[in-house]
């Protein structure tokens, strides 16, 4: 019941209509077209909670049950080898293709059933493993799930905060998603989103800047006033493509890639350990312009 709860709320906040609830804060309330001063979006995989772990031994199991095999071996994908993935690809189909189309060549063959030989057939297997995966996957949450140090505070900081806009844009297919904001955030937080726009609402996957371009217009708000929280390079590479700021909490996959390279405005191991608040991100952006330097003193050099 949880669960179908939390697939009409964030539904609600990521349809095509504007939800008309109000923020009750400190006795004011703010509707949904209220003008925002700032937008703060948060990716979910890797930001919310660190699961890419998680989502390479349930694409293992998925694999196994399959029984899939290239040139008779069987099709497992190792801790570094993901962390290309993910570093490189967003969402989880275009992973397995790029697997498949790429580095094997080939598709498996799946117990005795033999290779996929026409486009219609490797979407099948495709579609298939990828279903059965976010079944694993959501089992896997359910038991393990612990949100990353601090992203619930700040959350809630720019949810109470009436010029703020809050959301969430994951790559992930809607019902992994689901699953980790129902276990992470609960029903009343995530009702409080006013944009929650997952990997099923946009055709296309992180790098494209669709996702957040299409927050952006949802919350009708400029880009310069958006600030992502992003974990990886496929995130930071689609929020800098909408034009909008990226402070990034990387992770132990993600610790060594080069994110300053590549324009982002902060890095942090995670937001609890650098005390990392709304007036860290948005405070610069009031006092000294949209250009001005964010996470002063707290992020990594």
């Amino acid at each position: 019941m949880n669960f179908l709860l939390s697939f009409f709320i964030c539904f609600s906040s990521a349809g095509a209509f504007a939800p008309m609830r109000l923020r009750n804060l400190n006795s004011k309330t703010v509707s949904f077209a209220s003008k925002y001063e700032f937008a703060l979006l948060f990716d979910c995989d890797g930001v919310i909670l660190e699961t890419e772990e998680l989502h390479r031994l349930a694409y293992n199991e998925a694999f196994r049950a399959a029984d899939l095999k290239v040139d008779g071996e069987p099709v497992e994908w190792s801790v570094e080898y993901y962390d290309v993935l993910q570093n490189s690809i967003g969402g989880g189909k275009p992973k397995m293709f790029f697997h498949f189309r790429n580095t094997t060549g080939q598709f498996p063959t799946s117990g005795d059933k033999p290779a996929p030989s026409t486009p219609n057939e490797e979407q099948d297997l495709i579609d298939r493993l990828q279903t059965h995966k976010t079944a694993i996957y959501q089992s896997f949450v359910e038991a393990k799930a612990v949100p990353r140090p601090g992203v619930v505070q700040l959350m809630d900081e720019a949810l109470a905060d009436p010029t703020i806009a809050v959301g969430v844009c994951s790559a992930s297919t809607k019902e992994a998603a689901l699953k980790v904001l129902s276990v992470t955030l609960g029903e009343e937080r995530q009702g409080k989103l006013d944009v929650c726009i997952l990997g099923d609402d946009v055709s296309e996957k992180k790098p494209s800047p669709m996702i957040y371009n299409e927050a952006r217009e949802r919350i009708g708000i400029d880009k310069e006033r958006c600030v992502v929280i992003e974990d990886s390079m496929v995130g930071l590479r689609a929020a800098k493509a909408a034009g909008m700021r990226c402070v990034v909490t990387y992770t132990s996959s993600t610790k060594n890639e080069d994110f300053y390279e590549f324009g982002a405005s902060a890095k942090v191991p995670d937001l609890e350990s650098r005390k990392v608040n709304l007036e860290s991100i948005f405070g610069p952006l009031r006092k000294g312009g949209l250009d001005a330097e964010l996470l002063v003193g707290k992020k990594d050099p």
